[in-house]
């Protein structure tokens, strides 16, 4: 059986019979809904698309990121690492040092009137106001005993008593005294709470026969806990090593470059220690350094396995801090941006509805935000919290908070303007007609007309927010360690050495910072063009 057709006069076409068109027909006449023609005019530009694939790429990099990486933002890298480290400082002893009997009588002032008397070869001397004087007694070559009328207070002497620890006992006056004189005189025995005690040639100090320390004019002070590896023989080799070496002429006594080695055969474990020995002529002493391992923070590393883009100042991973850092700049952006559009859309929104004395005060308030200095206000802030010793969480809710209360004026501004002209708009009229209330007028029929152009608004201030923040961050004012951000981690660069040398520092903070501003303002543009019905496509 055929089929009937007739024709159309209008289209020269046959059409079946048995089919039925209406002028809505969704196959003849495509309607797209608002959303739906926004998101297709911002689809077309290819720029928009470039900026908004690299917001996501970022916001993956910054929000998963920190949860794939198998490091924490607050952890720390170590090395092991051979240094040259300062372990001792020897001198000899060129000046009287005092033997202490009663500290209230031989005060530092008795003590330099003493030295003075002794070098001028006196036996005694007066005091201002004192009207008993002083009196001083050679008891050996090089050792004076002090006395205050007829009570003994103290003594001098260039040469040193050293107890090993070992000993159990402490030098007081009368052994120190004692032992000085048994070694400076030719009578080299003596007694002492009833032990008998010996000095010998080489300068030890011997209790009922057994070793306790020794004499000497050369002082050996340890550095940094290092006293264990002191012996007496130790102490003896550097000594005679010392000497040798300044009576060749090996030590410079103009400066403190000249090095030379000291080897020391450790009897305990028959090992050679070196170390390095030079003079310091600033404060007249030998400098003793010996290489040690250390287990040091793992700072600037290079590029590695481990670390794909090195370590930081604080030996931490860059790429983590970078993930993490880009999670502080992106949230701190989007609450600024919140805070400041919702105070602008409340007080603009208000402002260019009511008009008169309402508009005219909420506007002068615009103009007083205007005029406050907001940099220097955030420096002086940053410095009082700096003072203050915030802790670093509550700071960055305060800088949010200070950021978002200070953009506000211009998105009133904004906000206020845009309804100034859509309250005169009939829809507004007919709000007015079916006794809607203010408030549903501002915020359901006036407020989500000047949505379009507060979100491209917002897209773009994101963008100056987090510029803002880098900025403060890298003065120092902004997110504080040990929270990162992309600001305070180009901060790092506080010097040309880094700058030039450790390049993964901050080159990549700088593009992660460069493209992120960029792709929200490439976002923005493309939202603007999108929300604009005049646009041509």
């Amino acid at each position: 059986m055929s089929e009937k057709k007739e024709y159309d006069v209008e289209k020269n076409v046959g059409v079946e019979e048995n089919e039925e068109y209406s002028l809505n027909d969704d196959r003849r006449v495509k309607v797209l809904s608002p959303g739906a023609m926004v998101a297709k005019r911002f689809f077309r530009n290819r720029t928009a698309v470039v900026g908004l694939t690299f917001l996501v790429l970022m916001f993956l990099f910054s929000f998963v990121g920190g949860f794939i990486s198998p490091y924490s933002e607050k952890q720390f890298f170590y090395r092991d690492e051979i240094r040259l480290k300062e372990i001792a400082g020897a001198k000899e002893n060129l000046d009287y040092r005092y033997i202490i009997k009663d500290s209230d009588e031989f005060d530092t002032t008795v003590q330099a009137y003493s030295v003075l008397y002794i070098n001028r070869g006196e036996t005694e001397f007066k005091l201002p106001r004192i009207r008993e004087p002083y009196y001083i007694n050679q008891e050996a070559d090089g050792l004076y005993i002090i006395s205050h009328g007829n009570r003994i207070i103290g003594a001098a002497c260039k040469s040193i008593l050293s107890l090993d620890s070992s000993a159990g006992i402490t030098a007081d006056y009368d052994l120190t005294v004692n032992a000085l004189r048994a070694a400076l005189s030719e009578n080299k025995t003596f007694t002492h709470n009833g032990d008998s005690y010996e000095v010998s040639e080489d300068g030890s100090l011997i209790r009922n026969g057994t070793e306790i320390g020794y004499i000497s004019s050369y002082v050996v002070s340890p550095i940094g806990g290092q006293a264990s590896e002191f012996s007496r023989d130790f102490k003896e080799s550097l000594q005679y090593f010392l000497e040798t070496n300044d009576a060749a002429g090996n030590f410079k006594r103009d400066g403190d470059n000249e090095k030379t080695q000291f080897i020391y055969k450790n009897p305990a474990t028959g090992e050679e220690e070196t170390y390095v020995v030079s003079y310091n002529a600033a404060d007249s002493r030998w400098v003793i350094k010996r290489y040690q391992s250390e287990h040091v923070y793992d700072l600037f590393s290079a590029p590695s396995k481990e670390h794909p883009l090195g370590t930081d100042n604080n030996g931490m991973d860059m790429l983590t801090r970078l993930m993490y850092g880009g999670r502080v700049s992106l949230i701190i952006g989007f609450i600024v941006e919140l805070i400041a559009n919702l105070l602008g859309v409340i007080l603009g929104g208000i402002s260019g509805y009511f008009g008169g004395w309402v508009d005219n005060l909420i506007m002068r308030i615009v103009d007083i935000f205007y005029c406050i200095p907001s940099t220097p206000i955030l420096i002086i802030l940053g410095a009082a919290m700096d003072a203050q010793m915030v802790d670093p969480t509550v700071r960055m809710m305060y800088l949010m908070l200070i950021l978002g209360f200070l953009s506000w004026p211009g998105v009133a501004r904004m906000i206020r303007g845009q309804i100034l002209s859509l309250r005169e708009q009939e829809f507004m009229t007919a709000t007015e007609a079916t006794g809607i209330r203010v408030s549903r007028r501002i915020f359901r029929h006036l407020v989500p007309n000047v949505i379009p152009l507060l979100i491209v608004s917002a897209s773009m201030g994101i963008g100056g927010t987090i510029i803002m923040e880098a900025t403060l961050s890298f003065l120092g004012l902004g997110v504080k360690f040990p929270f990162a951000s992309w600001g305070n981690i180009i901060n790092d660069v506080n010097n040309t050495h880094v700058l030039t040398n450790y390049w993964f520092i901050w080159i990549p903070a700088g593009i992660l910072l460069l493209g992120t501003v960029l792709a929200f303002n490439l976002v923005g543009d493309g939202l603007r063009d999108a929300f604009d019905p005049r646009m041509k496509r």
